[in-house]
């Protein structure tokens, strides 16, 4: 048996009948090419909430207090006011494990400049917030330690604020209002983009101090953002921050927090694995038109057996054998494959970027889901070929000659 004589040959049937051939490729390519479009999405959008949760700090815990209970109506978690500066600056200072430790106070108002004017969320936080978040200060300086302790009227403004109240004018030493109280600008953020839909440059950085005092009048944070050393300390930490608010606060054994320890490495997992399980599903429902596909193999294949009865029959009389005649058809159905696969692969890439491009969605085309699409067609090909190859071998030599 000469192999190469046998692809030479299933080449050359292939190329006579092009217009079969190619209508043949035809679910191959859409499949192939679909399943790399769809495991590309998935990986994408699996990268960019890895890029996201990163964006919130490395080994990062949150505390947040908790929920307060009203004429029978229990709140959401953050609705009562159980966390005090004083949490803030215990767990700073007994904590061991914790390097960086931020508190957080938020809230929402108007900002003047001038003759314009804009809605953006304040936050009230102190210096560890910056490097906890890895957000630089772009122009300008960060306001300092001293201006937290006397709650100076300082600020720093996310890149979409300065867009929106001074264009293309330096807004750094300059004065706005918020709430009719003057604040001077020191510095400018660096662009950090959106997270969750929200765009994270709408925003201005004050002392914890200076928000809970001169705008909010409140005694309270909403929350407390701490580092741990390393992904290890994570529990450590976490346990010695829950032991410590509950003695500060007083609780009983057995009774119910008043606070919530979040992991953010939990949240990151859980939204990686969904993202996974997303994954998975796209590629499934993508490979059934491979199936498809192959089912298209297996039927051309067999009008092909059936038109061809009187060839196999004469190559049978001059001495070929089955198992020939059976490798001849299977690598016929195996060039179908093949072809359909290559050309499918640009496709499934040209889509990813036409995605990409047109619905801005994070799209990742890795060479794993290349080979697996790929080999997935080949085996398609195998497998739906093998049964039409199979009819042709059993044929009886003299049945197939009086064949009409």
């Amino acid at each position: 048996m000469d192999l190469t004589n046998t692809v030479e040959m299933s080449a050359k049937v292939l190329i006579q009948n092009k217009m079969r051939s190619i209508l043949t490729m035809l679910g191959v390519i859409i499949g192939v090419g679909a399943v790399i479009a769809m495991l590309s999405v998935g990986a994408g959008a699996k990268k960019d909430i890895q890029d996201r949760m990163s964006s919130l700090g490395n080994n990062v815990l949150q505390v947040f207090p908790g929920s307060v209970t009203k004429h029978g109506v229990r709140g959401g978690i953050g609705t009562s006011p159980s966390l005090m500066e004083g949490d803030f600056q215990a767990i700073k200072k007994e904590v061991t494990s914790a390097i960086l430790v931020a508190p957080m106070v938020s809230t929402t108002s108007q900002v003047i400049y001038k003759t314009q004017n804009w809605s953006a969320r304040l936050q009230g936080t102190n210096l560890d917030f910056l490097e906890l978040r890895s957000w630089q200060v772009e122009s300008g300086a960060p306001f300092t330690e001293q201006e937290i302790q006397c709650a100076a009227k300082v600020c720093l403004l996310g890149k979409t604020v300065v867009e929106n109240l001074f264009g293309s004018e330096d807004p750094a030493g300059k004065t706005i209002r918020i709430n009719r109280i003057p604040f001077k600008v020191v510095g400018v953020l660096e662009t950090k983009g959106s997270e969750w839909g929200g765009d994270q440059d709408d925003t201005i950085l004050m002392p914890y101090t200076t928000a809970m005092k001169r705008l909010m009048g409140v005694t309270f944070i909403n929350s407390i953002q701490i580092s741990a050393v390393s992904q290890d300390a994570i529990p450590e930490v976490k346990k010695q921050v829950t032991d410590l608010l509950r003695q500060r606060h007083h609780i009983m054994p057995g009774k119910d927090d008043d606070f919530h320890v979040r992991n953010m490495a939990d949240i990151v997992a859980a939204a990686t694995a969904m993202a996974g399980t997303m994954t998975m599903l796209l590629g499934s429902v993508a490979s059934v038109s491979l199936l498809v596909g192959g089912i298209g193999i297996m039927n051309i294949m067999l009008v092909s057996v059936t038109e061809r009865t009187r060839e196999i029959g004469i190559r049978m009389a001059v001495g070929a054998k089955r198992f020939e005649v059976l490798l001849q058809f299977i690598i016929e159905a195996m060039m179908l494959s093949f072809m359909g696969g290559v050309i499918g692969i640009g496709t499934g890439i040209t889509i990813s970027f036409l995605i990409s491009a047109i619905a801005k969605w994070a799209v990742s085309i890795s060479a794993g889901s290349i080979i697996l699409a790929f080999g997935f067609a080949i085996g398609i090909g195998i497998f739906f070929g093998y049964y039409p190859a199979r009819k042709a071998a059993d044929m009886d030599p003299i049945e197939a000659l009086r064949y009409e």
